[in-house]
C-alpha cells in the first residue's frame, strides 16, 4: 500500500497579515498594561526608559484622595443588587422561554436580546432622562434600574440553553407525586439551575463592573461605581499626579481580571456568540 505524504499547506499572505495584526496588537495591550502598572510604582518617570525610583505609596494616596473605600461599598452594592435582580426576574422568564412555545416568543426574545445588540450609549441618553423626569438621575436606585436593562438579557441568554438541557420528564414525575410549581422551582429544579445561575451571575457581575456608559450617565455624587470615579480621576479639571490616577487604574484593571478569569472558567463565549445568533 502506497502512503502519499501530503505537503504542508503554506499560510496565505492574508493569513500573516491577519496574524502578524493580532500579535500587534496584543504586543501594544500589554505594553500599554506595562506602563501603566510601572507609573503606578513609580517615583517619578521623565524622560528615561525607566522610573528613577520604586514606591507603592501612590496605591495609598489614590485610595485616601479619591475616596475609594466609599467607591468601593457602591460598587459592591450596585453589582450586588444588580446580580441579584437579574436572576429573580431573568431566571423564570428563562424558564418562560425555554418551556413554552406562544405566538411572538421570537419577538420577545428579540426584545431581549435589544440591549446588547445596541451600544449602551443609544439607549443611555433617554434612559438617564427618564430617571432624571421620576426623581431617579443620581441616585443608587437609578444606577441599579439603569444596569439591569443589559443584565436581564444577559441571564436570559446564559441560563436559556440550560434549561432547555434539562429533561421535562423530571418536571413531570414530580408533579405526578404531588409537587406543585414553587416546589418543582426550588427542589427539583433549583439544584440543576445552579451551574447557569453561577455563570449567569458572574457575567452579570463582569458586565456590571465594567458598565460604564449607564453609571456615567445616571450615577451622581455618592453614587459613582469605581469605572466612573476613574473616568472623573482621569478627565476632571485639576492638578492631580499621574502615579495616583494609574494606580487606582491598576486596581480596577485587578478586579476586573478576577471577575473575567472567574467567569471564563464557567462559560464558553463560543456557546454564547452561537446562542445570540441563533435568536436574531
Amino acid at each position: 500500500m502506497t502512503v502519499i505524504a501530503r505537503r504542508p499547506v503554506a499560510a496565505s499572505p492574508l493569513a500573516w497579515l491577519a496574524w502578524g495584526f493580532v500579535g500587534f496588537f496584543l504586543v501594544f495591550m500589554l505594553a500599554l498594561v506595562a506602563a501603566v502598572l510601572v507609573n503606578s510604582l513609580g517615583t517619578r518617570w521623565l524622560d528615561h526608559w525607566l522610573p528613577d525610583g520604586y514606591t507603592t505609596h501612590w496605591y495609598g494616596d489614590a485610595w485616601r484622595e479619591f475616596g475609594l473605600t466609599s467607591v468601593m461599598l457602591v460598587t459592591i452594592e450596585i453589582a450586588a443588587a444588580v446580580l441579584a435582580l437579574s436572576l429573580l426576574i431573568g431566571v423564570p422568564a428563562s424558564y418562560a422561554l425555554a418551556r413554552r412555545s406562544f405566538p411572538g416568543r421570537g419577538l420577545v426574545m428579540l426584545a431581549f436580546l435589544i440591549p446588547l445588540l445596541l451600544p449602551p450609549v443609544t439607549y443611555g441618553i433617554p434612559l438617564a432622562t427618564v430617571l432624571l423626569r421620576h426623581d431617579l438621575g443620581g441616585t443608587l436606585t437609578g444606577v441599579i434600574l439603569a444596569n439591569l436593562v443589559p443584565s436581564v438579557p444577559f441571564v436570559i441568554l446564559t441560563m436559556t440553553p440550560f434549561i432547555e438541557q434539562i429533561d421535562p420528564r423530571i418536571e413531570a414525575a414530580a408533579r405526578t407525586l404531588g409537587a406543585g410549581t414553587a416546589t418543582i422551582f426550588v427542589r427539583v429544579l433549583g439544584p440543576l439551575l445552579v451551574p447557569g445561575m453561577l455563570a449567569a451571575g458572574l457575567l452579570v457581575l463582569v458586565r456590571t463592573v465594567g458598565m460604564f456608559e449607564l453609571s456615567f450617565f445616571t450615577a451622581g455624587p455618592g453614587t459613582q461605581p469605581l469605572v466612573v470615579v476613574l473616568y472623573y480621576a482621569a478627565f476632571a479639571p485639576g492638578v492631580r499626579a499621574s502615579q495616583s490616577i494609574d494606580a487606582m487604574a491598576v486596581i480596577y484593571m485587578g478586579l476586573m481580571l478576577m471577575l473575567l478569569v472567574a467567569a471564563l472558567s464557567f462559560v464558553n463565549p463560543t456557546n454564547l456568540v452561537a446562542r445570540l445568533r441563533e435568536n436574531t
